[in-house]
């Protein structure tokens, strides 16, 4: 499936959605608690985590152990919603660092495994149900070096839209970590949206195989980015409209 560039819908919704703001701080609880379930259930959710939506709430909400579900899963979720909280913390600001990067992956992972958390991988990975084969522990200092010194550059000359795709796309290409780079990507991708004033974007389980597709066209062979940047304004629109209608309904 080809998805549209939806950027100038986008920009419709956004205009209606600023009229809503500022936003009380009892509507922005609530909408922040939303999309921590959401986001947090979603992006696990693309990488196998079996707890449903449900079941992560609870994990997060109440602390509970689901009986049954592998103890990863649960540290995942965990790990997932303590990200979430630095997000937030750093959308405030209208910088990306190589600390916030880092931040996000280390509270994801720290639970699974302390001694990866928010350091970059040292040994060869590969992916899964992909031709593309990630860069060599060697070169991974000097591409996220690279990487980091560009995001101005980035955010110069892009829409916001596709200044979040961009970063995506970037961050898992240079695949920096052992585990955890598609989650991180996609906080990343949110962090972006944030500091611009877009929703929180949601990549729903259901079209994994369209969003593998894309990247893999971004990665490999004429490696182009199209695809995928239209494929994340798809998303970005989605969850626009979402966000419009949560708003309407606060």
């Amino acid at each position: 499936m080809n998805y549209e560039n939806r950027i100038k819908e986008i920009g419709g919704l956004k205009k209606e959605i600023d009229k809503h703001r500022p936003l009380s701080q009892k509507a922005l609880e609530q909408l922040k608690g939303y999309y921590r379930v959401g986001l947090t259930y979603s992006s696990n959710a693309l990488e196998g985590n079996s707890l449903t939506e449900t079941e992560t709430k609870v994990v997060i909400e109440d602390g509970i152990t689901i009986g049954g579900k592998p103890l990863k899963d649960h540290y995942e979720a965990m790990g997932h919603s303590e990200a979430f909280s630095l997000l937030y913390k750093l959308a405030k600001k209208k910088t990306i660092t190589k600390k916030d990067i880092l931040g996000l992956h280390h509270l994801f992972y720290y639970r699974i495994d302390e001694t990866r958390a928010g350091k970059y991988r040292k040994e060869k990975v590969i992916i899964t149900g992909s031709s593309f084969v990630p860069p060599h522990p060697s070169e991974i200092m000097g591409l996220m070096k690279k990487f980091i010194a560009a995001i101005p550059k980035y955010r110069k000359k892009c829409h916001p839209v596709e200044f979040a795709a961009l970063l995506h796309k970037e961050l898992v290409t240079i695949h920096p970590f052992t585990d955890g780079n598609g989650r991180t990507a996609r906080l990343l991708m949110n962090l972006a949206l944030l500091q611009t004033g877009y929703a929180i974007t949601i990549i729903p389980p259901v079209v994994r195989s369209e969003y593998i597709s894309a990247l893999k066209k971004a990665q490999t062979g004429a490696k182009d980015s199209q695809p995928f940047i239209n494929f994340i304004s798809s998303m970005v629109y989605e969850s626009m409209k979402d966000y419009k209608r949560l708003l309407n309904a606060l």
